[in-house]
């Protein structure tokens, strides 16, 4: 037991194990801000099909030679704004448009990387993500988009509380209510976008998503729904983080993991809770 905890602390000390787990703080933490809305407005699907979306912006980066970080962010905000922008003119349902959106892009962006011979090896980490490959560049964009997410929700929290909650009722208030979504979903496209590299085009979504819902079980205020939502985002990357070291473990799918336990740590308390005389 002594043992495995001095290789752990042996482990982080090494620049790229900080890196990691810095990334997945700052990760963690803006993916859950904006989760605890995200969640409620019902873009929970949205989130994954920006992500699934994703792979198509990059494989088009490799196609005509461009570095796909470069690509990836406005791709990701030009992708997001259009099929906002599709689900407000169709009439179609929401879930079956966006399934309709992300099965293509994942299929096109399979068929464009088949001609990119040389990066087919590395599909394993656009799926899954490579948090330990997290440089200096993603730290700083990261912390930007953290405090820029930060500002804007701690700015405006009480009007994303009424658009979420009555979207109609801000609208009679005279709240620019397609001014703040708009907002709201190119800080979405950016979080989805900058965490790819770390975490992968399959696994992005839960960064959003299951702390979120675990905050929601656990949280019966929507003030102390938000900052606990995100505490929940940065803490599951610290524990994944030591989990993946310590027993050798994919690192992303390691962070997920332990969201899901959380999740249903919290699921198995609300039963009692329920069940527990008054």
């Amino acid at each position: 037991m002594f043992g495995e905890l001095t290789h752990i602390v042996e482990l982080f000390q090494f620049p790229f194990m900080q890196r990691a787990l810095l990334g997945g703080i700052m990760t963690g933490c803006t993916g859950g801000l904006l989760g605890s809305f995200t969640i409620l407005r019902q873009l929970s699907f949205f989130s994954d099909a920006l992500g699934h979306s994703a792979l198509l912006g990059i494989s088009l980066g490799l196609l005509f030679g461009i570095n796909p970080s470069l690509i990836l962010l406005p791709f990701a905000i030009v992708f997001a704004l259009g099929v906002t922008y599709l689900l407000e003119r169709t009439r179609l349902w929401t879930d079956a448009l966006l399934n309709i959106i992300y099965s293509a892009s994942l299929a096109i962006a399979i068929i464009i990387l088949s001609f990119v011979g040389h990066y087919k090896g590395g599909l394993t980490n656009l799926l899954f993500g490579d948090i330990l490959a997290v440089g200096e560049q993603d730290l700083i964009t990261s912390g930007i988009l953290l405090l820029i997410t930060t500002i804007f929700i701690g700015l405006t929290v009480r009007i994303q509380m009424l658009i979420t909650l009555c979207e109609p009722l801000a609208i009679a208030r005279g709240v620019p209510v397609t001014i703040h979504r708009t907002v709201f979903i190119v800080l979405l496209s950016l979080v989805v976008g900058v965490s790819i590299k770390a975490i992968g085009v399959l696994l992005v979504s839960a960064f959003i998503v299951i702390p979120a819902c675990t905050a929601r079980l656990l949280s019966r205020r929507f003030f102390s729904y938000i900052p606990l939502s995100a505490g929940i985002g940065a803490s599951s990357a610290v524990v994944g983080m030591v989990c993946s070291a310590a027993f050798n473990l994919p690192s992303g799918p390691s962070i997920v993991a332990i969201q899901l336990g959380f999740f249903l740590t919290a699921t198995l308390r609300g039963l009692f809770s329920a069940q527990s005389p008054t």
